[in-house]
């Protein structure tokens, strides 16, 4: 393959350590979505469904729950290592650098910010005048069907796919890998993922540092 022309990025636990912008509130309000989690990846709900479920628990744990509320619970999540180098190097090189989440956008606009990506979209809520969360938007971002997102930048941007290298860390982000792109799996999540990536015959990178992707984005070059 051709050095490519822009990658597209997962967030969590690809861009950012933390395992899962959305676990993270659940973290700090102290709920939890085992259950939930583990119908969607079976796809009996979609991600509406999820999401609504999410936010249903924690209006019943917290009651109101303020902007500045999701905000605090990403205080001390920490970029991957590597991430500001690679992304930096990509764009010195001409490449461009989006991020195709299902992931909180507050975290993820976080995230873009800090990186200075070109372009970036996320799921989110829905906030009163006030900033109070009335609930969550419709999807953005389908976790399975990621490929719209990437078909959608790579049309604004007068790409082939041939020239888009994808990175993510789940199973469903092989959906990022739109017919003719690339894909490279970055320290894979969970087993099911790393079956998914392995079923898929993709290139596995184990390892927590985005450096270490630089060979397959690049090939045969170090960082």
């Amino acid at each position: 393959m051709a050095d490519p022309l822009a990658v597209v990025f997962d967030c969590d636990g690809v861009l950012a350590s933390n395992g899962s912008s959305w676990q993270s509130i659940h973290e700090n309000f102290g709920t939890e979505n085992k259950e939930m989690f583990t119908r969607f990846v079976n796809r009996e709900i979609d991600d509406d469904e999820f999401m609504a479920d999410d936010v249903s628990k924690w209006m019943q744990k917290k009651g109101r729950i303020h902007k500045d509320d999701i905000a605090r619970c990403y205080s001390g999540v920490k970029l991957m290592d590597g991430a500001r180098e690679v992304v930096s190097r990509l764009q010195e090189r001409g490449a461009l650098v989006a991020i195709v989440s299902s992931g909180v956008d507050i975290f993820v606009g976080m995230v873009a910010s800090m990186l200075k990506v070109d372009d970036w979209i996320a799921n989110g809520f829905e906030w009163d005048e006030g900033g109070w969360m009335i609930g969550p938007l419709p999807s953005r971002v389908l976790s399975f069907e990621k490929g719209l997102a990437v078909e959608k930048f790579r049309r604004i941007n007068d790409l082939s796919p041939g020239e888009i290298v994808s990175v993510g860390d789940s199973g469903s982000d092989l959906s990022m890998r739109i017919q003719g792109s690339g894909f490279i799996a970055f320290n894979p999540s969970a087993r099911w993922s790393l079956e998914a990536f392995e079923a898929a015959s993709v290139p596995i990178v184990d390892s927590d540092d985005l450096r270490n992707i630089w060979p397959l984005l690049f090939e045969g070059e170090e960082f």
